[in-house]
Order: structure tokens, then C-alpha cells, then sequence
């Protein structure tokens, strides 16, 4: 095809004259996009803003979550012979070996319930607490792939850890009704504050995995102090003793243990006794600041995860 072939077959166009801006038919303008009612405008705000923990943004990406937290669990349990029941044996066996040596050897005192039911109960708190905030410190390095190439609130990385924690204390929650049947532990009102306190467990994983998993981000050493760390917060949270045991000058220290007023008021809800409100207070409000504190840490260097990580 020549050029003259060309111009006679190709549209024509209306030419612009100096009579004014060209026009366009009413028929083209109803084909042309709405460009304005589809895009979505972005406020980008300087770092003397201050750190903004965009509730809205977090929110607007809910259903991610769920996505996050179901791929961690089809991860965890890909490719295993006895998938699930890992979640059951782990604290079962635990418990069987702290029963043996506290109750056999020792002879330790639990108070109104038996020492295996005891044990367990603390132990599931405590395992989940453990996992989830173990799993969260490394979500951030283990999915690099996945921050380096879209955006998204990176804090639903460590909370789908979390989230999947959930679902393992779920499943291990079976062994504690069966024990409790056992025993025959009598129902009473406090039971239905139990949901209470794994909510408490939960926020306070969530706030120690947020500033472990974005410290780990710059300082890797932290993935190798964190089984220590962790190891050393069980043997100072009465987990598998009672606090009746801790002498009168160091009960202190159990008071600023969040962990410890959690793991007593969830046992207070199982044998039906007074609460001490006083350590479940601070535990709460010991909680609630570090999960404020690590959100505003984590959203402080949010943005630098993807070239460091």
C-alpha cells in the first residue's frame, strides 16, 4: 500500500484551526473512558509527617490476611505423615516428661488442679506464644521474594505467623478438654473467659513478633539469640510451676511478666478461683503498649524491608 492508498483509507481526523480548540463528536466522547472515576489517587506523605499506622490500609487489605495465614498453614504441614497430630504430640510429650520429673520426682504442689492438667495448660499457651513469635521473626526474610516484588502491608506477614498459631491452638485445645473430662474438672462461669486471655496471648505474640521480625530485617544476629530468649522467658513464666512457689522478694518480676498473668488467669478460668485482676490488669496493659509501640516500630521501617531484606 502506498501513502496516497494510506490517507485515503486511514481515518480522518478533525484538524485544529486557530478558531479554537478542536472538538470532538458526542459519539466519541461517549466511547472515551471515564479515566477519572477509575483511578485512585495516592497521598504520599513526607517522613516529617511522622509514622502513620493507616488503619484504613490495613482494613482495605483484610482478605490478604486469610490468604497469608491459610498458605502458612498448607506450607507448615505440606508433605507430612502425620500433619496435624504434630500439634498434639508436641505438648502431649512435654507434658508427659514435666510430669514425671515435677510430680514423680520432686513431688510439686499445683494447687486445686492435677499436675498434668497443670502442665498442659501452660504449656499451650506457651508453645503457641513461642511458635508464633519464633515463626514471625522469620516471615520477613523468608518471604523476600514476595516484598521485593509487590506492594502490601508487610505487618500481615508476621500476623498470618500468628494466625496460624491460632489454628494449631485449636486443634491442641482437644487435648485439654479431653484431660479436663479426665479429671473431671468441674464447669463453672469463669470458662467463659477463656477466649479472654488466648486473645491476650495473641496480641502479645503479635507485639513481640512485629519488633522481632522488622529488628531481624536489619540485624540477622537476632534469629540466632531468639531460642535463647525464648527459652529463658519460659523457665521466668510459671509455666510449668505455680507462682505460689516464687519467694515474696522476687513476686515482682512475676507481676511485670505479662506472659505469667495470661498463663494464671486462663488456669483461674479452668479451676473456677478468684482472679488476681491486679497482675491480669498489668499483663493487659503491659500487652496492649507493646503491640501499639512494635506497630509504630515496624511502620518506622516499613519502607526499608524491601531493599535490606
Amino acid at each position: 500500500m502506498d501513502l496516497e492508498t494510506s490517507k485515503a483509507v486511514g481515518p480522518k481526523l478533525p484538524q485544529a484551526t486557530s478558531a479554537g480548540p478542536v472538538r470532538l463528536p458526542d459519539s466519541d466522547l461517549s466511547n472515551a473512558p471515564d479515566i477519572g472515576s477509575r483511578d485512585r489517587h495516592t497521598l504520599i506523605q513526607s517522613e516529617e509527617s511522622g509514622v502513620q499506622l493507616d488503619l484504613g490500609e490495613l482494613w482495605h487489605y483484610r482478605e490478604l490476611l486469610y490468604f497469608l495465614t491459610l498458605r502458612d498453614i498448607k506450607v507448615r504441614y505440606k508433605q507430612t505423615v502425620m500433619g496435624l497430630a504434630w500439634v498434639i504430640i508436641q505438648p502431649l510429650t512435654t507434658m508427659l516428661i514435666f510430669t514425671l520429673v515435677f510430680n514423680r520426682f520432686v513431688r510439686l504442689d499445683a494447687g486445686a488442679l492435677p499436675y498434668p492438667l497443670f502442665a498442659l495448660s501452660g504449656l499451650l499457651l506457651w508453645l503457641f506464644f513461642a511458635n508464633a513469635v519464633t515463626n514471625s521473626t522469620h516471615s520477613l526474610v523468608s518471604n523476600a521474594n514476595l516484598i521485593t516484588k509487590v506492594y502490601f502491608p508487610r505487618m500481615f506477614i508476621p500476623a498470618a505467623s500468628v494466625g496460624a498459631g491460632l489454628v494449631d491452638l485449636a486443634v491442641a485445645f482437644l487435648l485439654l478438654i479431653a484431660l479436663c473430662f479426665y479429671y473431671r474438672v468441674p464447669l463453672t462461669l469463669n470458662l467463659l473467659l477463656l477466649p479472654l486471655f488466648v486473645f491476650l496471648m495473641a496480641l502479645l505474640a503479635l507485639g513481640v513478633g512485629l519488633l522481632s521480625a522488622a529488628v531481624t530485617v536489619k540485624y540477622r544476629d537476632l534469629r540466632h539469640a531468639l531460642p535463647f530468649i525464648i527459652q529463658l522467658w519460659m523457665f521466668a513464666s510459671p509455666v510449668i510451676y505455680p507462682t505460689s512457689i516464687v519467694p515474696e522478694r522476687w513476686q515482682w518480676l512475676v507481676t511485670i511478666n505479662p506472659v505469667a498473668g495470661i498463663i494464671e488467669g486462663f488456669r483461674s478460668c479452668l479451676t473456677g478461683g478468684s482472679f488476681a485482676w491486679l497482675q491480669v490488669s498489668i499483663a493487659a496493659a503491659i500487652t496492649v503498649t507493646l503491640l501499639v509501640c512494635s506497630a509504630f516500630v515496624f511502620r518506622r521501617f516499613e519502607h526499608t524491608f524491601a531493599d535490606v531484606v
